[in-house]
């Protein structure tokens, strides 16, 4: 366990050094009075800058979660998160971040626009982390997802990476709410360089709002606070989440329905000539290994049934997203007249 490890003696000097920008927001908070600070138009009905620190719905989430809110940061989608993460940790052309591919490609993206070496330590046969392969190599931050995207699968040796990773750990929790294990929210206080980053796209159901959701010390939550530009999160996007917040039956009834969606789903597949495996899924989608992936996506695109060819990064698998049961209906309905 890395106890006595500073996280903000790993951020750039810059950042350390960095006056944030005040906005008229940051120095009037109230709700009520005349607003004649921050050059808004006196007309129209979205005509006010948002909360520059989403006070509201940090609130929810500190609730919901019991998280203290100084632990809280919100971003313009998970992605604003990654490219922070970047921006205060990694020195371009200097730094190192490590990726366990297949896993999401906006680290990597996000690390080239950045200008941050990338180094590959794939996963292993059964999709999960290779720590000993990955502690040989000194980089200043490390991108895990669990469950992972493509894969579905949970990693469930990224503890000891904690325990023994010298730098700034994210882990991407994006899919969390369809898996059963454990939130790594529970060690937030055990290890001060682990960021958890989750998002309100998947089982919230507001990809359209980007809202993105960063878990950490309090130090690096701060170096967020003042490196992300001041108005990040649209009022509408902070308040579409915090609506969705107000409504966790809802929220636990889709949840419900997407898995019991999934579990048919991989029964079903099973059974189809053409699907060689199901691999376990965490999360709300399946990889599905089938006899050529690249036709039988293609015969799916024809019949309007759209899922995601992974066949460059996984040999031969289709990524399905969980449906409604009448999209899930139509998409068996199609494959079983396959070939």
């Amino acid at each position: 366990m890395i106890e006595k490890l500073d996280p903000e003696s790993l951020a750039r000097p810059n950042i350390r050094a960095l006056l944030p920008y005040s906005s008229a927001r940051d120095e009037f908070t109230g709700d009520e009075g005349v607003f004649l600070d921050a050059n808004e138009n006196p007309f129209g009905q979205r005509n006010r800058y948002p909360d520059p620190h989403q006070r509201l719905l940090k609130k929810a989430l500190s609730e919901r979660k019991r998280i203290p809110v100084e632990n809280i940061f919100i971003g313009n989608g998970s992605d604003e998160v990654i490219d922070l993460i970047y921006r205060i940790f990694c020195e371009p052309q200097r730094d190192r971040v490590i990726i366990c591919p297949p896993t999401y490609g906006m680290y990597e993206v996000s690390a080239n626009i950045n200008n941050v070496e990338v180094v590959q330590v794939p996963l292993t046969e059964r999709f999960d982390l290779d720590i000993d392969k990955i502690l040989s190599y000194p980089a200043q931050c490390i991108f895990v997802c669990s469950p992972n995207n493509p894969t579905g699968n949970r990693l469930h040796n990224a503890e000891r990476l904690l325990a023994e990773f010298r730098g700034i750990v994210t882990v991407d929790e994006a899919y969390i709410d369809f898996s059963a294990g454990n939130s790594f929210l529970e060690k937030l206080t055990d290890y001060p360089n682990l960021i958890v980053m989750q998002t309100f796209s998947k089982a919230w159901g507001l990809a359209g709002a980007r809202v993105g959701v960063a878990y950490a010390n309090a130090a690096i939550i701060a170096l967020m606070d003042k490196t992300k530009p001041p108005y990040n999160v649209s009022a509408p996007n902070q308040a579409e989440a915090l609506k969705a917040l107000s409504d966790p039956l809802e929220f636990e009834r889709q949840v419900s329905v997407i898995l019991d969606q999934r579990a048919l789903l991989e029964k079903e597949l099973k059974d189809l000539p053409a699907v060689r495996r199901v691999h376990p899924s965490d999360a709300n989608f399946l990889l599905v290994e089938v006899t050529e992936a690249n036709a039988m996506y293609q015969y799916l695109v024809d019949k309007k049934v759209i899922v995601r060819n992974r066949s460059a990064v996984v040999r031969n698998c289709l990524r399905i997203t969980v449906g409604t049961p009448e999209e899930n209906r139509m998409l068996l309905d199609e494959l079983r007249n396959y070939g």
